[in-house]
């Protein structure tokens, strides 16, 4: 066992601890009612990471269907919104499976062909990570972030 588990969130009050790991770990930071719309709507992909009993890191998803970034024509997309490991749990694959796993059941439950994320071009660690799991470099989204640094759009089949 890696020591951790991973699963979809079962309560408002961890969708809470959720948004404090968001908070410590990252700039951007949506209102209450789009965490819990997530949470609604999409509970299946809006994964917890726990070390014991202590959610440590989350993966915020949704479905929608969009021009194909990997694919031709109109298509069913898992979109990664959000995903933080608090600092002193990362490196140790956490990140990793939630990603895994999220796409997992965003081909097998919602038969998605492909999925896609915005990341800063900054975040080297994150951009690694996301090309170990075959997600490619799209394009660059010029001041996607609200102080004004650009975004890589990263996408790969499922």
């Amino acid at each position: 066992m890696q020591g951790f588990t991973i699963r979809p969130l079962a309560s408002e009050e961890e969708l809470r601890r959720v948004i404090e790991i968001n908070m410590v770990t990252l700039p951007e930071h949506y209102p209450y009612f789009f965490w819990l719309e997530h949470f609604s709507l999409w509970r299946d992909i809006f994964l917890a990471a726990l070390v014991g009993e202590e959610i440590v890191g989350y993966n915020m998803c949704r479905i929608e269907y969009g021009i194909g970034h990997v694919r031709k024509g109109i298509v069913k997309q898992g979109h990664v919104v959000s995903i933080a490991v608090l600092p002193e749990f990362r490196r140790r694959g956490i990140a990793s499976a939630l990603m895994l796993k999220a796409m997992e059941v965003m081909k097998e439950k919602y038969g998605a062909g492909e999925v896609y994320l915005e990341v800063r071009v900054s975040n080297e660690p994150a951009i690694r990570l996301y090309e170990k799991l075959d997600f490619k470099k799209v394009k660059v989204l010029k001041r996607y972030y609200l102080d004004g640094e650009d975004a890589y759009l990263m996408a790969r089949e499922l």
